[in-house]
């Protein structure tokens, strides 16, 4: 039996060498495809191709990277329609081209209009770059922080930073009316040069990489070159026999057995004893051989997306740094569903929080969604994501310090340990988190959906601030999209819109998070003035049905004493804002910019919303009632 499963493997071995020798030899793709070039600027070839006039019948080369030669006789490259870039260089070797941007070349003081619009590209920022951060017509500013003069306009000024570096405890985006993100390389910019160096590094370009496009994998697969017929609409591969095909070419199954060499015959021997001690110990070597390919392609794929995301601007750590860090995991902070926190110092003074990944949980999506998206983010209301420690299975996060914690325990009653916050104070934290979802859902280059807003991922700093934190199950999206597929239903028990869990209640959107914040609001104020108990002594009352009720028959909002008419009003303007956020048809449900405007504006002109139609979550949903809580 042994000796007929060695046979089959070797034979199996000689004909993957067969195909591969028949397949493998390269033909230049100038046979196939040819070459362009403008009367300036590196040469045309594949996967790029020269798109001059109409649009030709058909083209070998990626259908988004078609290049136009411009009046002057350079090449550029339009990603969407608009916007142009130059292209400087190709090199079909690293894969890699050099761009520059036609709206700021050649000038002493550019002003950025537009980020770099890669979306659904076949195209990655190169570790060769460096992200500048630019803020327009600021209204206020830290005086003591040097604006671009050439910039001004009027009284307001303008900024640059390195990505992520911009003053702390200042909300640059709620203070200036625009924010652009520029790409350009980072030889050019020195560490205390970036106010004279920005003009120069801008008109020296950026450079991108490109990979396999998706929708040409096959094509490239079968040993052919990908192309688009504009007549009929479909993608073409362009084989080496000459022929097109629509989708991939055929294999070499005409190729003879004398083609191969001694080099090839020993390949096969190599590869019968490789078969033969597979053979032998395949039960032994079957799950351990599993197990350690799922945990390396799991760190191959975080790898390839840092690299295909270009270099994130947050600094990467080594394990031994981590546990110098947090002084060999000695002080934890707590504990999540895929690791735990524990408390760390960075150049001794600076304090940090250290998120140590489980390595037998999970299948790196968080540390994806963590870096993904945190790393794209600037606002006083999100958490700052400073580095990250990847090494094989070793995964760490070091976000900054929030040295109050979660608002959960100011919420519910540990008033012993946490005294409790005033009216005001909850009105400000409110107020900060819907302008930190306001950020995420619209300020940012691209949406991003949290779907897990909960007060224990809401973190305050020394004076309160709050900041959304947590973003393991997010979802990345583009602004023109309303509407997102998702096929997991993802979030925490008691904060999830039904949409989430029935898509019969509508679309998933960033409406969802607005349910997520709605019910967060509503404990808010049910664990400050404890009113959860009435609803939790009857088991047919839901919270936000109960606390309905008294908003619609106009009972006064005064459970306790000694409530100002100030307080009184703060308390009833968040149970209106929570009911109208956590309405069931997501349409109905405000925008978090309709949100900040009713925290921000005066009670008298919030509308009682429709009562809600919500399912009664059953005891194995949520935890049980207390009187200090009812989520």
């Amino acid at each position: 039996m042994m000796f007929k499963l060695a046979c089959a493997c070797f034979v199996s071995s000689l004909f993957l060498f067969f195909t591969y020798s028949s397949g493998s030899h390269n033909t230049s793709s100038s046979t196939i495809c040819p070459t362009y070039r403008c009367t300036n600027g590196p040469n045309i070839s594949y996967p790029f191709w020269l798109a001059q006039g109409s649009p030709p019948d058909q083209y070998c080369g990626y259908q988004e990277l078609g290049l136009i030669c411009s009046d002057h006789g350079n090449p550029i490259f339009s990603p969407p329609p608009g916007l142009y870039y130059y292209v400087e260089d190709i090199d079909y070797e690293k894969h890699s081209l050099k761009l520059i941007d036609v709206d700021t070349v050649n000038q002493t003081c550019p002003r950025a209009l537009h980020n770099v619009p890669l979306g659904n590209l076949p195209l990655s920022h190169s570790p060769l770059n460096l992200n500048l951060s630019f803020y327009y017509n600021c209204s206020h500013y830290p005086s003591y922080v040097p604006s671009i003069k050439c910039l001004s306009s009027g009284a307001n000024e303008s900024f640059v930073f390195g990505m992520r570096n911009e003053t702390k405890g200042f909300d640059w985006s709620e203070n200036c009316q625009e924010n652009v993100v520029v790409t350009v390389m980072k030889d050019q910019i020195t560490s205390d040069g970036l106010m004279n160096e920005f003009a120069g590094a801008m008109n020296e370009g950026f450079v991108l990489d490109w990979q396999t496009a998706s929708n040409c994998a096959e094509c490239e697969a079968s040993d052919g070159l990908c192309g688009y017929s504009n007549t009929r609409k479909e993608l073409l591969c362009f084989c080496k026999d000459g022929s097109t095909r629509s989708n991939k070419c055929e294999g070499g199954s005409s190729t003879r057995f004398s083609r191969l060499n001694i080099g090839l015959i020993a390949g096969g021997i190599g590869a019968l004893m490789i078969c033969i001690i597979l053979c032998s110990f395949r039960r032994k070597l079957s799950p351990v051989v599993s197990k350690i390919w799922k945990t390396k392609k799991i760190d191959l794929d975080i790898e390839a997306f840092i690299r295909d995301n270009g270099p994130p601007a947050i600094k990467r750590y080594s394990y031994s740094e981590i546990k110098k860090m947090t002084n060999s995991f000695d002080s934890k902070l707590g504990q999540g569903g895929y690791g735990q926190v524990y408390k760390g110092n960075l150049n001794n003074n600076c304090p940090v929080a250290v998120k140590v990944l489980n390595a037998s949980k999970g299948n790196g999506e968080e540390f994806i969604n963590e870096v993904a998206s945190i790393s794209r983010t600037s606002h006083v209301n999100i958490v700052n994501l400073l580095g990250f420690c990847l090494e094989g299975q070793k995964k760490a996060l070091i976000y900054e310090f929030m040295p109050n914690g979660s608002l959960e325990k100011f919420i519910h009653k540990d008033f012993e340990t946490n005294p409790p916050l005033s009216w005001e104070r909850l009105h400000q934290i409110a107020e900060g988190i819907a302008k930190g979802l306001e950020y995420l859902h619209r300020g940012c280059n691209t949406r991003i959906l949290h779907f897990d807003i909960k007060p224990t991922n809401i973190l305050l700093d020394e004076n309160l601030c709050p900041k959304i934190s947590d973003f393991g199950l997010a979802k990345l999206c583009s602004k023109t999209h309303s509407i997102i597929s998702m096929l997991d239903a993802r979030g925490t028990i008691g904060y999830i819109a039904p949409e989430i869990w029935n898509r019969n209640f509508g679309g998933v959107s960033h409406k969802s998070d607005v349910y997520s914040y709605g019910m967060m609001i509503l404990e808010m104020v049910g664990g400050r003035q404890n009113i959860s108990t009435e609803a939790c002594n009857s088991s047919d009352t839901y919270f936000p049905h109960w606390i309905y009720k008294h908003v619609e028959v106009g009972s006064n909002l005064t459970w306790h004493g000694g409530m100002t008419i100030e307080e009184n009003e703060i308390c009833k303007k968040m149970i209106l804002v929570g009911l109208w956020c956590i309405q069931t048809i997501p349409s109905d449900r405000p925008p978090m910019s309709r949100v900040i405007e009713m925290l921000e504006g005066s009670l008298e002109q919030l509308q009682i919303p429709p009562k809600p139609f919500m399912f009664s979550p059953t005891t194995t949903q949520v935890e049980p009632c207390t009187t200090s809580s009812c989520d």
